[in-house]
């Protein structure tokens, strides 16, 4: 027997995943199919006010699924509005029970819980709930929620560990606050509740709960949606507020306080201008902190074995084949440094690295070009370059911007929103007007982008949409029938159809 094999023996696993989220779980499944003993540690520390789930990671439980299936409800709620306009009629009194739907969604969500226990056994993966950390090279322990300490060692490490939501640093905000790792199973109605932060998760949030007839007030520290496309970005906040959603602009909490206790209570908010000494007091129910996530790296003994982090961060840097700088620990999804911290890009990562490491593949993950959506009440679908980054990247004089407003024919009935969809794309004038940049504001708008993200991987350019036939009448025809530049200073607005 050589060498190599005397010291893979050694190991007790040929591969340890440290998290069960998506990308833990894809490479794990991967891996197990190419013969290796596998095992998947993961372990949820519980939310300060105690909230914990099962196995599937941030996606699963507390994230994608659940979101899109409050948005789903919002969605309903102006259906039942529109279909007055539509010819049907009913009598009875219209409210939604909060309750009602926080089961469902929690059964679903178990659901695949367990989905996800069968499928790591049916492909012999180990499955441990229990908190990893590294003490040395190759050497982990494992701690379960009863504190029994238990010890692996692994040829190969997989970080993902994903990320948990940031709090203040306020007084009161963990005693007092709730985040969306609470929000999905809620035990109440969350009534009147502000909603801190300008990030995808908080705008929304606030939207699939204004969607469900609660008072909602968003405070904002500075722009909306950092990192998307700001025309883009506003326009979808400019939609919110026309549909009642209330904006405190250039705020921060500096204390909350309990006025009255309950499910839910009474809370004071008392924030502080960032541009000014001024001050501003309000009474919610419920506060919603979606500020950030921080990734989940300090607790788990990266410093025992060398791995280099992020100080600002705390995400990990990795190579191209996410491979850190200790050569037998690699790295995917959200705690990753400078790459899109998405679950299906996760997904991706953990599969293709499993097939680099154990099935003689080179294929890497491609980071380019990630088509993306923001549930937000008006859908943001984007794939590519915002403007500003095209502008950044290709220089002025190199970028050409189409765009239109237009109004899906499903809402001239009803006679609502005339004018607030909005497509662009934004085209490199060097490369034959190659699409590098694609924006959605619509209804649907993630099926839409899905498959012009396919089409972008394909190199498309406005030549070819222009030959492309749409499809009448639907909301993604109008990226066929593109004609208006924003240099050219023209209405983009549609009139007809």
């Amino acid at each position: 027997m050589n060498e190599a094999n005397e010291t893979r023996e050694q190991f007790d696993y040929d591969l340890i995943i440290i998290g069960g989220g998506s990308g833990g779980l894809a490479a794990s499944k991967e891996a197990a199919a190419y013969g290796k003993k596998v095992l998947v540690l993961d372990y949820v520390t519980p939310t300060p006010l105690g909230t914990a789930w099962g196995l599937g990671g941030t996606c699963v439980n507390v994230g994608c699924i659940p979101k899109k299936l409050m948005h789903q409800a919002a969605l309903l709620h102006q259906n039942i509005k529109d279909a007055r306009t539509f010819g049907w009629t009913f009598d009875e009194q219209v409210r939604h029970e909060w309750t009602t739907l926080r089961e469902a969604i929690q059964n679903y969500i178990r659901s695949l819980n367990w989905g996800y226990k069968i499928s790591l056994k049916e492909k012999a993966v180990t499955y441990v709930n229990a908190y990893g950390e590294f003490m040395g090279p190759h050497k982990i322990k494992a701690t379960n929620k009863k504190g029994k300490e238990t010890f692996y060692t692994a040829e190969t490490f997989i970080l993902a560990t994903g990320e948990r939501p940031r709090y203040l640093g306020a007084t009161g905000d963990k005693e007092y606050c709730i985040t969306s790792d609470d929000l999905f199973s809620l035990p109440y109605s969350p009534g009147k509740t502000l909603v801190v932060g300008a990030s995808y998760v908080a705008l929304e949030c606030a939207g699939f709960l204004a969607g469900l007839g609660l008072d909602v007030t968003v405070m904002v520290r500075s722009i909306l949606l950092r990192g998307f496309d700001q025309q883009m970005a506003n326009l979808a906040g400019d939609y919110m507020e026309s549909h009642g959603i209330k904006f405190i602009r250039q705020f921060v909490p500096l204390k909350i306080e309990q006025l009255e206790p309950g499910t839910p209570g009474k809370l004071k908010v008392t924030a502080q201008s960032t541009v000014s000494s001024e001050t501003t007091e309000g009474e919610y129910n419920t506060v919603l902190l979606a500020i950030g996530r921080d990734a989940c790296t300090k607790n788990i003994g990266l410093d025992k074995v060398g791995v280099k982090v992020n100080e600002k961060s705390g995400r990990i840097p990795v190579n191209e084949l996410e491979q850190t700088n200790v050569p037998y620990i690699y790295a995917i999804g959200d705690i990753l440094d400078s790459k899109l911290q998405l679950t299906p890009v996760a997904i991706q990562a953990g599969r293709l690295l499993a097939q680099r490491l154990y099935g003689g593949s080179t294929l890497k993950c491609d980071y380019v070009n990630v088509p993306t959506t923001i549930f937000t009440p008006l859908e943001y679908g984007a794939c590519g370059f915002s403007e500003e980054a095209a502008l950044e990247k290709y220089g002025e004089n190199n970028v050409e911007v189409y765009h239109s407003y237009f109004w899906p024919l499903e809402w001239t009935v009803p006679s609502r929103d005339n004018n607030t969809c909005y497509a662009k794309i934004v085209c490199n004038k060097q490369d034959h007007e190659k699409v590098v940049g694609f924006h959605m504001l619509g209804p649907n708008a993630g099926e839409i982008t899905q498959g012009f993200g396919a089409a972008m991987k394909c190199g498309m350019t406005k030549e070819q949409l222009d030959s492309t036939i749409g499809i009448h009448p639907v909301c993604a025809e109008v990226f066929t029938t593109l004609s208006i530049t924003k240099g050219s200073g023209s209405n983009a607005k549609q009139s007809g159809c």
